[in-house]
């Protein structure tokens, strides 16, 4: 008869004893390095094998210079390629490049010029003096610029000349002219009005420069613009006049220069 079994105590579990392995060889030691611990990885490795930092690293490509960048090559701009600068090389440019038209072309000095002329103020200058070409009795050129109009400059005959000077040279933005013997319309039709005149205007430089004028033939200022440099003369030339007669000279009641301030 077998006998009975009893209780078993359970056994000491006994440790697995290691098993020892070929090591395995290495990737190819001559592929790339990790740039960031230097352990060889296979080549078209994303990742490297011991610390899993990125291996393909993209390349910053170099800034381009500045003038690279600048139309007509329509180059792309890259990060630090000078954009801030190269703007502000382009704007200077401009700016030279319209103050040189200004200042070198004619056309250009002329518009910039005429544009001062209208956004300066004037101021009225006096003539240092006045001749004639001819004068009627009673009547000399130095009554054309006494800064009255009841006393007047009488030209015997068309083709006479009143000739202003001026101490120095002046920017000549406009003329005022009075005609008549006098601005109050019952007496202005006494005399002999002139109608077309001539200014001739001399600068500095011995430049000649001629405008013709035409005036109404009514009382009052009649202003005449010219946007002149440099000006040193003006010589007003009478070329026709209304009312004409024996014994009635051709009257200027006033002759008014303005210049820009």
């Amino acid at each position: 008869m077998d006998e009975p079994v009893g209780a078993v105590q359970p056994a000491q579990p006994i440790a697995r004893r290691p098993v020892v392995r070929a090591a395995a060889a290495d990737e190819e030691p001559e592929g790339p390095p990790c740039p960031s611990c230097g352990t060889p990885n296979l080549p078209g490795r994303k990742f490297c094998r011991r610390c899993a930092a990125p291996l393909q690293t993209r390349e910053q490509p170099a800034p381009l210079p500045w003038w690279r960048t600048v139309w007509p090559f329509r180059r792309r701009v890259r990060n630090g390629s000078g954009r801030a600068l190269r703007r502000t090389v382009l704007a200077l440019v401009v700016v030279g490049l319209l103050f040189a038209g200004f200042l070198l072309v004619p056309a250009g000095r002329y518009v910039f010029e005429d544009v001062r002329d209208k956004l300066g103020g004037t101021a009225e200058i006096s003539p240092a003096g006045a001749t004639a070409s001819a004068h009627a009795p009673g009547h000399p050129a130095s009554a054309a610029i006494d800064g009255l109009t009841n006393r007047y400059w009488g030209a015997p005959t068309l083709g006479s000349s009143l000739t202003c000077v001026f101490d120095k040279p002046f920017r000549l933005v406009g003329v005022v002219v009075y005609t008549g013997v006098s601005t109050k319309p019952e007496e202005f039709r006494q005399g002999a009005r002139p109608t077309e005149a001539e200014l001739v205007i001399t600068t500095q430089d011995g430049e000649v420069r001629k405008k013709s004028v035409t005036l109404t033939d009514k009382p009052g200022r009649q202003t005449v613009r010219t946007g002149i440099s440099d000006v040193v003369s003006v010589r007003l030339v009478l070329k026709a006049a209304a009312g004409q007669g024996e014994g009635r000279p051709i009257a200027v009641g006033e002759v008014e220069f303005f210049k820009r301030t």
